[in-house]
């Protein structure tokens, strides 16, 4: 068989199987728009992943969703399924009280990736969740979190992914880490104009290991950098405390 052979109904089963994975629950309709496949094919491969133990109906309005046998494919699932499930109803608390959305993410392989997001609870919110999106690293707040407290060797690491920096922009990289370590908190600076800002902090482990950035994104005219310090920079690092700590107490299945 040549690498370019692609079986057709194991496509198919893929093809719903990321479909769900785009989000925590997904209707019918949604997963024949999303896969282009017949609705009758969508319902016999969800009966399939059903059998299977992959997926379950939640109910007629919600729909369906991957279940944690799905987690048993890759142990990086694992940990991520377990780190959204401790910070969803810390972040959906802050969007209920605040109305401003919450970004939840992780280093990927030379990106920063979109975990969780409560853009769609948030009334304020200008974007969709992105879930499973990846982010430049070094001009977003998410990634720019990230490397100021993660450690030297992971950091270093990062760089050389990402193809390494000329010395000055490297000395210039380091000159920002100090300071949004000395602060606690990373604002986006985008390469292009934007009407959107985001402020990030880091949520670590007790021993000062990174778990994830959780960032908020905000209109530049709503408020200044400034402001959104004084009324949200210790609430969001309570928060990021708060989803630490879950995760720790925590055990993934």
């Amino acid at each position: 068989m040549t690498g370019d052979v692609i079986i057709e109904p194991v496509r198919r089963s893929f093809a719903v199987l990321e479909a769900l994975s785009h989000r925590r629950a997904s209707t019918l309709v949604t997963l024949t728009a999303e896969t282009g496949l017949p609705r009758p094919t969508v319902v016999r491969l969800l009966h399939t992943l059903i059998a299977l133990g992959y997926a379950a109906r939640i109910s007629r309005d919600q729909g369906y969703r991957l279940t944690d046998r799905v987690l048993g494919l890759s142990g990086s699932i694992r940990f991520v399924d377990h780190l959204v499930d401790a910070a969803m109803p810390h972040m959906s608390r802050f969007t209920a009280e605040h109305d401003w959305p919450l970004y939840l993410a992780t280093m990927g392989r030379g990106a920063i990736v979109i975990r969780h997001s409560t853009a769609t609870q948030s009334p304020l919110a200008f974007e969709g969740a992105a879930l499973n999106t990846r982010r430049p690293i070094l001009n977003t707040a998410l990634g720019r979190v990230w490397l100021a407290f993660c450690p030297d060797e992971e950091r270093q690491a990062t760089l050389r992914e990402l193809g390494g920096l000329p010395k000055r922009r490297e000395e210039a990289l380091d000159a920002l880490l100090l300071r949004v370590r000395r602060n606690g908190y990373a604002f986006t600076q985008p390469l292009l104009p934007t009407r959107l800002q985001g402020i990030a902090v880091p949520v670590r482990r007790r021993d000062g290991r990174m778990l994830a950035s959780l960032s908020m994104r905000f209109p530049r005219s709503a408020m200044s950098e400034a402001e959104v310090v004084r009324r949200f920079g210790k609430r969001l690092q309570a928060l990021a405390r708060l989803i630490a700590a879950d995760v720790a107490r925590q055990k993934p299945g």
